[in-house]
This record gives C-alpha cells, structure tokens and sequence, in this order.
C-alpha cells in the first residue's frame, strides 16, 4: 500500500494553481498533434471539482456558438501547462449542475469582491499593472522644472 502512494506522491504537481467552484479560468492544455505540439486555452467556469488524491479532477463548462461544453480536466496531469484565474466567483454551492439549465444573464456568476490583501495573484498583479503610471523623465541638471 505504501508503494501506490509512493508512486502516487511522485506524479503530484507541487506548485497548484489557486482557484475553486465558480471562478471563471483559462486551463492551458497541451494538444500533441503528429510531431507538433501546441498549447489550446479553454475558458470557462468550474462547475465542479472532485477530490481523490492524484486523481482529483475539475469540470469547465463554457459556451461555444450557443451550445454547452462541458470538459473534465484532472488537477495534477502532465499535460496542462497552467490554469489562470480569470474571474473569481461568488458561490454557495460546491457543485453548480444547475447552470446547465440556465441561459443568456441568469447563467452568470456574481463576481467575488474582497478587501485589497485578499485579491488572488492575476487580480492583483492586473489592478497594480493598471494603476502604474508612466514616470516622467527628470528635468536636467541646472534648468528649473516648468510650472503649472
């Protein structure tokens, strides 16, 4: 028994990306077509995740000209290079099949919105790069700045 969770425990990512049930993501996923290889960005919404050690998968369900997607993506496999949080949702539920039934404004997710300290790493890192201004060079040496 302690051999399968040796093997298992070597097949682990160590480094997860941060998200859960109802945020919207991007997974990037390897696609291996002959020789080449490419990587194909999937965004959805995660409407489910299922929990069971290096088996632990998670469900994007998004819309493709108008019809449903639904695709499960297990956490720690080789072949999905990232999952990027793109919008984190505000939910109750651990699963929302109900979406499946849902169309057009009453299948949107509220969006989630903390305190500043508590805003995952891609909102964060996004608010910063938006409130970085361009710095104005310095007047040189010896001539007075002008004034407004």
């Amino acid at each position: 028994m302690n051999e399968i969770r040796a093997i298992e425990a070597s097949q682990m990512k160590e480094n997860l990306d941060d998200f859960k049930v109802g945020d919207t993501v991007k997974v990037h996923f390897k696609i291996v077509e002959g020789k080449n290889e490419r990587i194909q960005v999937y965004e959805g919404l995660v409407i489910a995740m299922k929990n069971s050690r290096v088996g632990k998968t998670f469900m994007v369900r998004k819309n493709s000209y108008g019809v449903g997607v639904e695709r499960v993506f297990p956490i720690h496999s080789p072949r999905i290079a990232r999952v990027e949080l793109v919008r984190p949702g505000k939910v109750r539920r651990a699963k929302l099949y109900y979406i499946r039934d849902k169309i057009g404004k009453a299948a949107k997710i509220k969006e989630l919105i903390g305190k500043k300290g508590d805003m995952p790493k891609a909102a964060s890192h996004a608010a910063a790069k938006a409130a970085a201004q361009p710095v104005l060079p310095a007047a040189p040496e010896g001539v007075a700045p002008a004034e407004a």
